[in-house]
C-alpha cells in the first residue's frame, strides 16, 4: 500500500486482454498476490472475472486520482466485480464522489463504500494493518478445512474486511477464526454466498487410481 494515496497496482496481463480498454502491458497484484497460472486456477472466479477486477482497480484508481488529487488516502479493491472502498476522505462530499466515480466503472456492479471521513492514515496504522492481514492469511493457510485462496483479505483501521466466493460454512469458519485474530477490532463480510454443490463443482476433480495390474509407463 502506498503511504500517499492509493495501493500499488502493477499489471500483469495485456491491454488486449481487457477488452481493449488498456494501453499498455505492465503485471498487477491482485489482493496482495501475483497474477499468474496458480492464482487462475485456484480462483472461484472466472478468468473473465479476474481480468476484469484487474482492470476495475487499475482504472478506478486512476479516475479517483484525476479527481481527488491529493485529497485523501482510498484504497480500491474489486472481487468479483464488486468494489470495496476503504480509507480516508476529508468531507462527505469526497466519499460521495469516489463512490460515483467507481460506479461508472465498466463491469462494476456494485459499490462498498467503507471510507471514513477523517484525515489520513499514519504509517504506523497502516503497518499495524498490514501485520494483521498477514496474520490473518496465515491462518486461513493454515485451517486445513479452508481455501485460503478463497478469500481476499483487506485491513483497514483495524477493521478486516473478507470477501470471497465461499460457502456459509467457510464464511463462518472464517470470520470466526479473523475475529480471533490479535488486533481485529471488527469483521466485515462481503461474501458471494455459494451452495457446497457448487463448491464440489468448482473444485478439481481427484486423480483417479490406474486400473488394477497396470504397468507404469516407461520412456
Amino acid at each position: 500500500m502506498k503511504s500517499v494515496l492509493f495501493k500499488p497496482l502493477v499489471l500483469s496481463v495485456c491491454a488486449a486482454l481487457l477488452v481493449g480498454s488498456l494501453t499498455a502491458c505492465v503485471p498487477l497484484v491482485i489482493g496482495g498476490a501475483a497474477a499468474g497460472g496458480t492464482l487462475v486456477v485456484t480462483d472461484r472466479r472466472t478468468s473473465g472475472a479476474q481480468l476484469e477486477d484487474e482492470g476495475i482497480e487499475l482504472r478506478g484508481t486512476s479516475r479517483i486520482r484525476s479527481n481527488l488529487g491529493d485529497r485523501g488516502h482510498v484504497n480500491l479493491t474489486s472481487y468479483n466485480r464488486q468494489v470495496l472502498l476503504t480509507g480516508e476522505v476529508p468531507t462527505a462530499q469526497d466519499k460521495q464522489l469516489v463512490e460515483q466515480i467507481v460506479s461508472r466503472v465498466e463491469n462494476v456492479t456494485s459499490v462498498v463504500n467503507e471510507l471514513v471521513v477523517a484525515v489520513n492514515s499514519n504509517l504506523t496504522q497502516r503497518s499495524s494493518d498490514t501485520l494483521i492481514t498477514g496474520r490473518i492469511k496465515a491462518q486461513l493457510l493454515d485451517a486445513s478445512d479452508l481455501f485460503s485462496n478463497a478469500f481476499k483479505v483487506v485491513t483497514e483501521r483495524s477493521t478486516t474486511y473478507l470477501m470471497g466466493r465461499v460457502t456459509q460454512r467457510e464464511a463462518d469458519r472464517a470470520t470466526n477464526l479473523v475475529r480471533s485474530t490479535s488486533g481485529v477490532q471488527k469483521v466485515v463480510r462481503i461474501f458471494d454466498i455459494i451452495s457446497e454443490d457448487e463448491l464440489a463443482r468448482l473444485l478439481p476433480a481427484p486423480a483417479k487410481p490406474p486400473p488394477a495390474g497396470a504397468k507404469p509407463a516407461t520412456n
